[in-house]
């Protein structure tokens, strides 16, 4: 019989203990927090049902689909998505459509966003290294300023020509212009690409009634789901390099045969005695992105149609707006308001960080009236402000050498399994981690080969459709 520890309650973390518990593993989970689903989790506010921000489902995986059918059933509702794009005073559909940017853009604009594909066709750059040239490539200059540059750089904290070309790589993938231009005038004969998918699956009580329903699973085959319990450190045993159980802060030792750590990946390492020089010089060139999340309910029931939109004006601060009450009407709970939530993206370091909340809700709103969402004045009844922090991998260019270090480092301790957006320092999407908790537990079950490393890559292993993309940009 093993014995496993998880480290973190979010997606990764509950659906490994969810499929080991299934299989009669003793597994338990160590949560830092006193609620479960992690970034993707679920909470009531002012007598109605959020997430923290946009979280939806879809996947063509098998494993991923029948994890979600055996927890949430036929509680779940298909919701039809609408996004849009704010650039410039106007509102651009996404995907988009023909007459909504002929609507919105000049003809010489329009010109220009020909000419200059045109000239990055004949004239491609030759293995591009950062976003702004992979995405310059693949839609040309004009429009990669208009719908990629200012949002993107909202989003890292860094110029584009400082993030990696892998990013754009694993979450735009293949899409180029002239399929844009396609799909908008012809509509692709119903063809939709895999980025711009247009409905997904969404429990009728929110994304984190999945992982609520996953704790109560583990917690009914007898396991055990432990919150307010952050780890210190992982124990690793020098003799053979095989990790046996973790640390807490109160001092006591909790002994396994496997650790599944969904913490970040810099906190694993920093936990390490002994760790090698040239690991520690890369565990310190990697850093995440924190978001803060402003919540406004607004005596308003129809104040725009979309699931959330994506803020790309560079006058504001604000890089997306997601609104509760076009998501699921269960959300709602009979009543009248809508409940928006604001997103903002900084580093620790940043004055964004510590300012307090009275400071931030009034930043909010007044970026809210600077958009113009509305032509009349938005009432707003009641605010909340949330911090998350580390909730986005930085992928600066070069990163991809220091993750190698680390992950060759990794792999050399025996019985460690570093999951999930925190813990493989990738920028996934719920559904991923969700398929790498469930690889996990196949791992430790001796039922699986696959290198976890390889999730959520754009690599032939992936091509070859063993793994799949599952979500979009």
């Amino acid at each position: 019989m093993k014995k496993v520890i998880v480290i973190g309650a979010g997606p990764a973390g509950l659906s490994c203990a969810y499929e080991l518990s299934k299989k009669g593993v003793e597994v338990t989970v160590f949560e830092a927090s006193n609620s479960v689903g992690g970034m993707a989790r679920s909470f009531d506010l002012w007598g109605q049902r959020v997430d923290l921000g946009p979280h939806r489902f879809f996947s063509k995986q098998k494993e991923i689909n029948t994890f979600f059918k055996e927890l949430i059933k036929d509680d779940y509702t298909l919701v039809d998505r609408q996004t849009r794009i704010f650039y410039n005073g106007k509102y651009f559909h996404y995907p988009l459509k023909f007459g909504n940017v002929l609507q919105n853009l000049s003809l010489i604009t329009i010109f220009k966003i020909l000419w200059d594909y045109l000239i990055q066709t004949i004239n491609p750059i030759k293995n591009p290294k950062n976003l702004e040239e992979w995405i310059s490539n693949r839609f040309g200059k004009k429009l990669y300023t208009i719908f990629f540059k200012h949002y993107s750089e909202k989003l890292w904290g860094v110029p584009c020509t400082q993030i990696d070309a892998d990013w754009a790589a694993q979450r735009i993938k293949t899409l180029s212009l002239t399929q844009a231009v396609i799909s908008a005038i012809f509509k692709n004969n119903g063809k939709k690409h895999k980025t711009l998918v247009d409905q997904f699956a969404y429990p009728h009580n929110g994304s984190g009634t999945l992982y609520e329903r996953a704790a109560n699973s583990i917690e009914n085959n007898k396991g055990s789901v432990r919150f307010n319990t952050p780890i210190k450190r992982v124990l690793l045993n020098p003799d053979n390099n095989k990790v046996y159980g973790v640390e807490l802060y109160d001092g006591s030792i909790v002994e396994a045969d496997f650790v599944v750590s969904t913490m970040p990946l810099t906190t694993l390492i920093k936990g390490f005695n002994n760790t090698p020089a040239s690991v520690k010089t890369a565990i310190n060139l990697l850093y995440f992105r924190n978001t803060i999340l402003v919540y406004f309910e607004v005596e308003e029931k129809e104040l725009f149609q979309d699931n959330w939109l994506y803020i790309h004006s560079p006058d504001v601060k604000l890089g997306r707006i997601t609104n509760f009450r076009n998501w699921c009407p269960t959300l709602n709970k009979g009543k009248e308001t809508t409940i928006l939530a604001l997103e903002y993206w900084c580093f620790k370091e940043d004055p964004m960080w510590s300012q307090n909340d009275g400071e931030l809700i009034t930043l909010a709103k007044s970026e809210l009236l600077n958009i113009k969402l509305s032509k009349k004045e938005i009432n707003i009844i009641n605010s909340k402000v949330i911090r998350v922090p580390k909730c986005y991998p930085v992928y600066e260019t070069g990163y991809q050498e220091n993750l190698n270090v680390i992950i060759d480092y990794l792999k050399s301790i025996e019985n460690l399994l570093p999951i999930g957006r925190y813990g493989s320092f990738k920028y996934n999407n719920q559904d991923h981690s969700i398929f790498m908790g469930l690889m996990a537990a196949e791992k430790i079950t001796g039922n699986s080969s696959i290198d976890l490393w390889d999730i959520n890559t754009d690599t032939e292993y992936q091509e070859e459709g063993k793994i799949k993309d599952v979500l979009v940009y």
